[in-house]
């Protein structure tokens, strides 16, 4: 059973992780915090496996609070805000949900937990679906559902109406928001390094101040994305 503390400052959302939590297997939702105050009152005296912590709260932050523990647990960290996505880099945030939080990612990051988790909380065997991989990408195109291998994907392109999503292979059309692409990437190798373009980090061939090559492609770097890039090139 892996015991989890949710904190977020908005009632709502703290309603819609619990609904989600008593859907899941395994999982014990053992209280509500309305800010992290409350959760260190918490987390002082009770044994957390797993935190759902929103980023953005008042007088003090989710990424601070995390900052503030010597031995914090798991953390899957909650924002209504992209630009949020590096700071989970720096936190090692087991993953990233962009509110709404749908309940198909929420699960995907259960999912991560729980694998993470298993050999401490003496999980006998997985207990929680496995139809969403933390690691496929399950997307309609062509009138069909097609599941996408993460590790293929070179980069996403987003237009007006559609995204494209390109592999090694085929590019695939689909009719979904590239911030939707984003939150499913994040956390898995991928940036966001235009307002139209996600990339994976380990497919860039070449790379200079104002642009990006994959597999002869060339991709803008936008003004507002280019800090957070070099970032993580770095390390």
């Amino acid at each position: 059973m892996i015991r989890c503390l949710a904190v977020d400052d908005e009632p709502l959302a703290l309603e819609v992780i619990e609904a989600y939590c008593a859907k899941v297997p395994n999982i014990r939702l053992i209280d509500l915090c309305r800010g992290p105050m409350q959760a260190l009152q918490v987390l002082a005296h009770t044994q957390v496996d797993l935190l759902l912590l929103d980023i953005e709260m008042p007088d003090l932050s989710g990424l601070q609070l995390l900052r503030m523990l010597k031995n914090p647990p798991l953390v899957i960290l909650t924002t209504a805000y992209q630009e949020f996505a590096l700071e989970s880099y720096e936190v090692n945030a087991l993953d990233y949900l962009l509110k709404p939080v749908l309940f198909e990612r929420f699960v995907q990051a259960i999912h991560k937990a729980q694998e993470r988790l298993a050999p401490v909380a003496g999980a006998e065997s997985p207990v929680l679906p496995t139809v969403f991989p933390a690691k496929s990408l399950f997307i309609k195109s062509e009138g069909r559902t097609i599941r996408l291998d993460i590790s293929d994907i070179l980069y996403v392109e987003g237009r007006k109406d559609y995204v494209m999503i390109y592999t090694s292979e085929k590019k695939w059309i689909t009719q979904l928001t590239l911030a939707w692409i984003e939150e499913r990437l994040i956390l898995e190798g991928f940036v966001r390094v235009h307002r139209s373009y996600i990339v994976a980090i380990h497919k860039i061939d070449l790379l200079d101040r104002n642009s990006i090559q994959i597999n002869g492609k060339l991709i803008p770097i936008g003004d507002f994305y280019r800090e957070n890039l070099w970032k993580l090139i770095r390390g």
